[in-house]
């Protein structure tokens, strides 16, 4: 069939498993037994020998057109589309409207790509189904013959209603064609005839935005709202209208309305967290709104607004808030290096030299190829006077050290503080010696 040609349909446009073609009439046993035999022959995918056996059948009578249609099929799996196109054709002569006929010889035509003729074949089709209308739509955007598209998507719509799959075709067509007014127009058209439509009202605002036409999409959202005041989604429109207009209040609100939304995707959502960080950022009086959604976000069970959260308090200073995010976010992306050595860093910047020592540990279990880890390994170990155990990690971890000279200057020193603690002054010496050569050569 033709989703090979156009994938984003998935529709069962024949059903295939029917047999249309089980009464032969009266026939002989031996052709009998080869129709059969050809069917079994397909059934186990021996196309080949189940072609042998139809050409068998078609030498006894070539009257019946399912033979065509069988062989069509067999050499259509064989990749022979010439000759499926061939046996096809012939059996379409002599039953024109005969659906399963049309629909083989449309796959044949999709599969090499063939749009003229599979659009041909598909004009024949589209009586049958409204599928098939829409797989003509698809063909005409790939013939780039936007009008024809359009006006069979317009006529689609009328008759069915408005289909997501129709819109991403139509919208592919605008995109292509510059078409912007005339998007927006038919948007417009849509919320004037159906004004209970939310999606509607979105589109349009998006697309009021995407032209910088800022006072259309606000009064858009203004007016969803009052058409549908239960309305969650709208709100990630409004609430950055609202910070444009210095609204502050109501801001915050659609802010709320839209990090508490069960609607609305964690993606979406950690972008208006970001956006509400960077208010607060500059309007700490607002700190508390904040906190409140901050509970809310923190079960959203999304490693990305986690991460948000505890780069937020990292940049006022509040690093033990920071790591309990940065933990939960963990848990969530046990595989994000990023979050895990942030965790680390943390530790060490608080001192809490025993919790990095562990975690270090851990880490490099899993990334033993990560010099950074052995350095924070390392410089834990020293701070906490174990200096014998912190000489392994160090000398592992420099061999792993590519193109990094400020790096392995650090791991230069640390290595320095272990044979100072340890009493060994020449090894001491020599490792600061190394540390010193590598900083004066990155002035």
């Amino acid at each position: 069939m033709g989703l090979i040609l156009v994938p984003m349909f998935s529709y069962a446009q024949v059903d295939f498993n029917a047999k249309p073609t089980d009464d032969l009439g009266e026939v002989d046993d031996q052709f009998q037994e080869l129709f059969f035999e050809a069917l079994k022959q397909k059934g186990i995918e021996n196309y080949s020998r189940s072609v042998e056996a139809l050409q068998k059948c078609i030498a006894l009578d070539d009257s019946y057109s399912v033979l065509y249609f069988e062989l069509g099929k067999n050499y259509n799996k064989l990749k022979n589309f010439g000759e499926a196109e061939n046996a096809l054709k012939k059996a379409i002569k002599a039953e024109p409207d005969n659906e399963w006929y049309l629909d083989e010889l449309y796959d044949v035509y999709a599969q090499q790509n063939d749009y003229d003729k599979a659009i041909k074949t598909l004009k024949q089709l589209v009586k049958y189904h409204p599928d098939y209308k829409e797989d003509l739509a698809a063909l005409f955007v790939r013939t780039k013959d936007y009008k024809e598209a359009l006006k069979v998507l317009d006529e689609l719509d009328a008759e069915f209603g408005i289909s997501v799959n129709r819109d991403f075709l139509r919208n592919q067509i605008y995109d292509a064609t510059g078409q912007k007014k005339e998007q927006i127009q038919n948007l417009e058209e849509r919320v004037e005839n159906n004004p209970e439509q939310e999606s509607n009202y979105l589109a349009l605002i998006y697309r009021y935005s995407e032209s910088n036409e800022k006072e259309k999409a606000f009064e858009t959202a203004k007016k969803l709202l009052e058409v549908n005041p239960n309305s969650e989604l709208v709100h990630l429109a409004l609430y950055k209208f609202y910070l444009d207009d210095d609204d502050t209040e109501n801001a915050i609100a659609s802010m709320k309305i839209a990090l508490k939304s069960a609607k609305i995707k964690p993606e979406a959502k950690l972008l208006v967290l970001t956006d509400f960080v960077k208010f607060v950022g500059t309007h700490p009086e607002y700190e508390e709104d904040l906190v409140e959604v901050t509970a809310l976000v923190g079960d959203a069970n999304d490693g990305k607004t986690l991460v948000e959260l505890a780069q937020y308090y990292l940049s006022k200073g509040e690093k033990e808030k920071a790591i309990d995010y940065y933990n939960e976010a963990l848990k969530l992306e046990g595989d994000n290096y990023a979050i895990l050595r942030n965790i680390i860093v943390l530790y060490i910047d608080l001192k809490q030299y025993e919790l990095a020592v562990k975690r270090s540990e851990e880490a490099l279990l899993k990334y033993p190829s990560q010099p950074e880890l052995y350095l924070m390994n390392g410089l834990s170990l020293n701070k906490l006077g174990r200096f014998k155990e912190a000489l392994e990690p160090l000398s592992m971890g420099v061999d792993y050290i590519i193109d990094n000279k400020k790096m392995e200057s650090d791991f230069y020193y640390q290595l320095s503080l272990s044979y100072s603690g340890l009493n060994n002054s020449k090894e001491a010496k020599k490792y600061a010696d190394k540390a010193n050569k590598l900083e004066i050569s990155n002035k």
